[in-house]
């Protein structure tokens, strides 16, 4: 991939939290399913969901405007980029599958792509910066999807056919927080596998992951990389999963490396349960959720702590700030307001 500028990014910024910090229900009660979430700064966060739903704060939540998409009522929207108050690009997963952009706040949107093909199931969308973004979906004759934009979303275009993945029968890519597929370095992009097999993909490399697999319900969700932005970057990184029809097992639902996974380790002490969406806030912490509650690292993984019980699909820290945002079912979103030790 063509080297390109990039955004600031807040791991350069140490985060506040000493020790372990609390999170508050800023809203719920909306009749959509939210696992599209991207965080512009400590003002502005966008939400995306199921029913055709998008939501957008610019006063850090504390309050939301809600807009359902014209023509899109019953579909969902799996992934969102924002990059500002009045742009933002979202996902429409299955066939036909969908990416629309927005310049006017949501006011209005264009599709930008379309794609008709039998079995067509967008997962995750991921950019570099305003103008380099990928998209990432499920496999169709055994090679994953994959489609590259450089004009800032506007236009798509896929790869061809000889440079997609090949994955096995019953591999494949959940759409479950949108992070599936993060930025590895200034040049790659990595992606992470769940099913009967469960897999990270850094372009010509596939490495097996030590995660729980071999079922539809097993694998991988979720992947981040601490150091990406760094001169050597891509060498820290965390994947979360599980086993979404088991919330409560902890078993093999958490990996780390620090070799840019030559290598991984299992936590001394796991999330409590299946977890969708992992974020690494600095090198030492990290927060994970999924659908019984949210863990949280000091130690760069190695010790996870539950620090909430509400159950969120996704998890987001702010491209420019230091504000997390976290969204789930029935329209809830919250938001880490406090520690309780100070440095």
């Amino acid at each position: 991939m063509k080297k390109l500028l990039l955004l600031p990014f807040l791991l350069l910024v140490v985060t506040s939290f000493s020790q372990y910090p609390e999170i508050a229900v800023l809203t719920q009660g909306t009749k959509t399913s939210i696992r599209g979430l991207s965080v512009v700064n400590d003002a502005t966060a966008w939400v995306s969901g199921s029913n055709g739903t998008v939501g957008k704060t610019t006063d850090g939540g504390k309050n939301w405007k809600w807009i359902t998409v014209k023509g899109f009522e019953k579909r969902d929207f799996r992934d969102i980029e924002a990059f500002d108050a009045t742009t933002a690009i979202i996902m429409a997963v299955d066939a036909p599958a969908y990416i629309l952009k927005t310049v006017d706040g949501g006011s209005s949107w264009k599709i930008v792509y379309e794609n008709e093909t039998k079995g067509m199931f967008l997962d995750a969308m991921e950019f570099w910066n305003i103008n380099a973004g990928i998209v990432v979906g499920d496999p169709i004759d055994g090679r994953l999807f994959i489609a590259r934009t450089f004009d800032g979303g506007n236009t798509w275009k896929e790869i061809p056919n000889e440079y997609k993945p090949k994955v096995d029968s019953g591999e494949a890519l959940f759409a479950a927080s949108g992070t599936n597929i993060r930025i590895l370095d200034r040049d790659e992009a990595i992606f992470v596998t769940g099913g009967l097999q469960s897999r990270v993909f850094i372009r010509d490399k596939i490495i097996a992951l030590p995660i729980i697999q071999g079922k539809e319900t097993t694998g991988a969700n979720s992947i981040d990389v601490m150091d990406k932005y760094s001169r050597n970057g891509g060498q820290t990184l965390m994947v979360v999963g599980g086993d979404f029809n088991k919330p409560d097992s902890d078993t093999l639902n958490c990996v780390y490396s620090t070799n840019r996974g030559k290598s991984w380790q299992t936590p001394k002490r796991a999330p409590h349960g299946y977890r969708s969406c992992v974020e690494y806030l600095s090198k030492k912490h990290a927060i994970t959720c999924g659908l019984n509650g949210v863990d949280y690292t000091i130690d760069g993984g190695k010790n996870w702590k539950l620090i909430s019980k509400e159950g969120f699909n996704v998890c987001k820290v702010a491209k420019n700030g230091s504000a997390v945002y976290l969204a789930g079912s029935n329209g809830k979103i919250g938001k880490i307001i406090s520690d309780k030790s100070k440095n």
